[in-house]
């Protein structure tokens, strides 16, 4: 009897997550609610981009609690997600940054042609061609090309400061996380970093190739991260303060 009710112990599966949609004044928010054992409080956190909620319930808490913990947290999200804006202009005449510095976006009428960065009186545009429905998508295809050539470059050239090979490189759109590198010497980067300042898009290349020596983040890891890139801190606590807006802004 003892050995039955244990194999049936070991069986159960924790239940799945509840998935519901929240309206925070009018902006309807993804929301997953997860029962954890060890839980002993509610947790709320907004997902990097601010496009979706999480929360963390204590096992077996009452709906009428989760509901009334939402109701009393909708003056704290509503300010909270004031600072993610779905609506990035990403239109003719609206702005776009490319390594830190703001560029008018200029549709140039035709539908075909090279999304390009210009200068036209000394003011900085990006210059996008095709359907003007499209200049989101078109947007984001070149932010995708100069990250793969800044972050190749960058990389390659730390990889040689300490002497690792690097198999690959890629480019993704995770908003978990900047960037990985695994084992096999594969690098990994979210192009959205082209936005940030070259002095962030070093960090992150240095960053992750200090992991192809240190895989963690242990005091070597951050020693030779400095080495590599000595404005460092400066270039963490700008992705703290920035990077989630980065991560929402919508290109489709």
């Amino acid at each position: 009897m003892f050995s039955l009710l244990k194999t049936r112990s070991k069986a159960r599966k924790p239940a799945p997550p509840e998935m519901r949609t929240l309206d925070v004044a009018g902006r309807l928010m993804p929301l997953t609610i997860k029962q954890h054992d060890r839980a002993t409080r509610i947790t709320l956190r907004i997902e990097p981009g601010g496009r979706a909620l999480k929360m963390t319930v204590p096992k077996g808490l009452a709906a009428r609690e989760v509901n009334a913990f939402l109701d009393r947290h909708q003056g704290w999200l509503l300010t909270k997600l004031a600072k993610f804006s779905t609506d990035a202009g990403l239109r003719d005449g609206g702005e776009i940054l490319l390594r830190g510095i703001s560029h008018r976006i200029q549709h140039s009428g035709s539908l075909r042609g090279l999304t390009e960065a210009v200068s036209i009186d000394g003011r900085p545009v990006l210059r996008v061609s095709g359907m003007p429905e499209h200049v989101g998508r078109r947007i984001a295809a070149f932010l995708k090309k100069e990250a793969r050539a800044d972050l190749a470059r960058l990389a390659t050239m730390h990889a040689g400061t300490i002497g690792a090979p690097i198999r690959s490189i890629s480019m993704k759109d995770t908003r978990s996380r900047w960037g990985s590198c695994s084992s096999e010497g594969n690098l990994s980067f979210s192009w959205r970093i082209v936005m940030a300042p070259p002095s962030v898009i070093d960090y992150l290349a240095a960053h992750e190739v200090a992991h192809l020596k240190e895989m963690n983040h242990g005091p070597h890891f951050w020693a030779l991260c400095g080495k590599l890139c000595p404005g460092m801190d400066e270039a963490k606590s700008w992705l703290k303060r920035h990077g989630s807006q980065l991560h929402a802004i919508d290109f489709d």
